[in-house]
C-alpha cells in the first residue's frame, strides 16, 4: 500500500496537526497522500465523492473516532477501499490505533503487513406518505426513534414477512454486529463478534415488560411498521442511519432493513481476538 487517503475530522486534528505529519511521513516514505477534512457529523461530508478520489488510492486513514470511521467506510463504500482508524477521542472499538503507534502503523501498511476484515453493512428503504424512499447504507446501525412529543411509539416487526412483535418504546434499534458495542449494547442490547453474520434487533426504553433483543439471522428482511397509538395518529418518527437523520415517517408508513450487498473493508494490524479487545475496552468504563 504506497497510495492513501487521509480524512480528517476537523474537531479531533486541530488545525490538521496530525494530518500534515502523516501526510509528510508518507511522503518521505515514497508514498503519495491525498488530504479530506470531515466535519465528522454528516454522512454527505464524511468523505470525497467517488469521482473526486484521486486514481490508484490504496487505503484511508481515518483520523477522528468511531464515529468518523463509520461515516468514511459508509461514504466510500463503492469504492471497496480498505480502512483504518486513529483514535482521537474518547474510548472506541472500531479504531484500532492511536497517535502513538499511527507512525509504525504506516510503515506496516506500506509494507503489506496488515488483514483486511469484511464487515457486514445494512440497508433501509421504505414508503413515507406514499413515495418510496431511496434505499441508505449503514455500518453500525439503522435506528428508528420517536420525534416531537414525549410519548412512546407503537413499532410493529415483521421478519421474512412474518409477525414478530409490537414494540411500544422510544424506538428500535436494528445493528451490525460491528454496532453491537454502539448504540445497541447502551440500550442493553447483545455484544457479538463483528465478523459474525446476523441483525440484532433491540428496543429503545420498552414499555412492554417482555420486550428483549432478538437475534436474527443476516439473510432475514426485517419490516417494521409504525403503528397507532393516538385516535389523532400524528405520531412521528426519525430513521438514523449510522447517526445521520435521514427520513421521517408517520403513521402506516413501513420501512424495510436487510443485509447490504456491501461490505465494509477494515484494516488490521493487530492479531489480538475480539475477546481480549473487548475486555481491554470494557476496563474504560470501571
Amino acid at each position: 500500500m504506497r497510495r492513501f487517503l487521509i480524512i480528517a475530522n476537523t474537531y479531533k486534528d486541530e488545525g490538521g496537526r496530525l494530518t500534515a505529519e502523516l501526510s509528510s511521513y508518507i511522503r518521505e516514505k515514497g508514498g503519495v497522500c491525498e488530504n479530506f477534512f470531515s466535519n465528522g457529523e454528516s454522512l454527505s461530508a464524511a468523505a470525497p465523492r467517488m469521482e473526486e478520489l484521486a486514481p490508484g488510492t490504496e487505503g484511508v486513514i481515518v483520523l477522528g473516532g468511531d464515529g468518523t470511521l463509520i461515516r468514511a467506510a459508509a461514504s466510500l463504500v463503492d469504492s471497496a477501499l480498505p480502512l483504518i482508524g486513529v483514535n482521537l477521542g474518547t474510548l472506541g472499538y472500531l479504531c484500532e490505533l492511536e497517535e502513538s503507534n499511527v507512525f509504525s502503523a504506516i510503515d506496516r501498511l506500506m509494507a503489506g503487513d496488515y488483514m483486511v476484515e469484511q464487515r457486514m453493512m445494512l440497508t433501509g428503504h421504505g414508503i413515507a406518505a406514499g413515495k418510496e424512499v431511496e434505499e441508505r447504507i449503514a455500518l453500525n446501525d439503522i435506528v428508528i426513534h420517536r420525534t416531537g412529543v414525549l410519548s412512546v411509539v407503537s413499532l410493529i416487526v415483521y421478519v421474512n414477512g412474518e409477525y414478530l412483535n409490537t414494540f411500544r418504546a422510544d424506538g428500535i434499534i436494528l445493528s451490525t454486529p460491528t454496532g453491537s458495542t454502539g448504540y445497541n449494547m447502551s440500550a442493553g442490547g447483545p455484544i457479538v463478534d463483528p465478523k459474525a453474520q446476523m441483525i440484532l434487533i433491540t428496543p429503545i426504553n420498552a414499555h412492554n415488560l417482555n420486550s428483549r433483543s432478538i437475534v436474527i439471522g443476516a439473510e432475514d428482511e426485517v419490516v417494521v411498521e409504525i403503528g397507532k397509538r393516538r385516535s389523532q395518529k400524528d405520531e412521528t418518527v426519525e430513521v438514523s442511519f449510522d447517526g445521520d437523520n435521514a427520513v421521517k415517517l408517520a403513521v402506516g408508513d413501513r420501512f424495510t432493513i436487510k443485509k447490504a450487498k456491501d461490505t465494509a473493508c477494515i484494516c488490521k494490524l493487530s492479531n489480538k481476538s475480539f475477546l481480549e479487545i473487548l475486555s481491554k475496552k470494557m476496563q474504560g468504563y470501571t
